[in-house]
């Protein structure tokens, strides 16, 4: 019997630890690979092939939907299973549009997470049961009107993301520049460039568009207040 390989993308050395404890007790499963940032989870998805990758929306360096984004188009043969704490449907179809093959909550059962994996390998979506009551019990036009934001209605550049990424988790330009390694004057010109495209105009309301687009957790700007 071929195992399903599995990839775990978790910035929270705990709840990695946790997920493959659970997971390795599925007689056809192998994780293969931890991932701690966005940067690292790509590199390991290109060097080790796996069948799924387990992906927290929340990640450092690079945030979950943009890693998503960037996997499926480099490495086609790869699952993405998103991990997410909100139940929001802007966070749900943001991901769908990125290319994740399902949308798990948090508190989803074990159960249903390998239940998920396995659909997932054989071709299918799943996404968590509660999320789909709670999407069922809504009319046709507001279920086409959840999560109506759109990360590729302002398309932004790799880059944009990454400096955007950090603005938002309240890095000072020259932190950003160090990063990314590249010059304070290339930062300030991205982000001159993001609110221009954005038409947003200061650092809060990047944080907020951030917060809304599921690029980082709303505990930033809980921490920033």
């Amino acid at each position: 019997m071929k195992l399903i390989t599995l990839l775990l993308a978790e910035d929270h050395t705990i709840v990695r630890e946790a997920f493959r404890k659970m997971l390795e007790i599925e007689h056809d499963f192998e994780v293969i690979g931890e991932a701690e940032d966005g940067r690292e989870t790509i590199e390991l998805v290109k060097e080790l092939r796996p069948d799924v990758v387990l992906m927290d929306i929340e990640m450092p360096l690079l945030n979950g939907m943009e890693v998503t984004r960037r996997v499926v188009k480099a490495v086609p043969g790869t699952k993405v299973l998103m991990l997410s704490a909100h139940s929001d449907s802007a966070y749900f179809q943001s991901a769908t549009e990125c290319g994740a093959a399902g949308y798990l909550l948090k508190q989803t059962c074990a159960h249903d997470v390998c239940r998920a994996i396995r659909e997932v390998q054989n071709g299918k979506t799943f996404f968590s049961p509660s999320l789909c009551r709670r999407l069922d019990r809504l009319p046709p036009q507001s279920r086409s009107r959840a999560g109506r934001f759109n990360m590729n209605a302002t398309p932004l550049t790799t880059r944009e993301m990454e400096v955007l990424q950090r603005i938002a988790e309240g890095n000072a330009n020259k932190e950003t520049a160090f990063e990314l390694g590249i010059s304070i004057k290339t930062v300030e010109k991205h982000r001159w460039h993001l609110m221009q495209k954005l038409d947003i105009h200061d650092t809060a309301g990047l944080t907020r568009y951030a917060i809304s687009a599921g690029i980082i957790d709303n505990s930033f700007q809980l921490r920033a207040a």
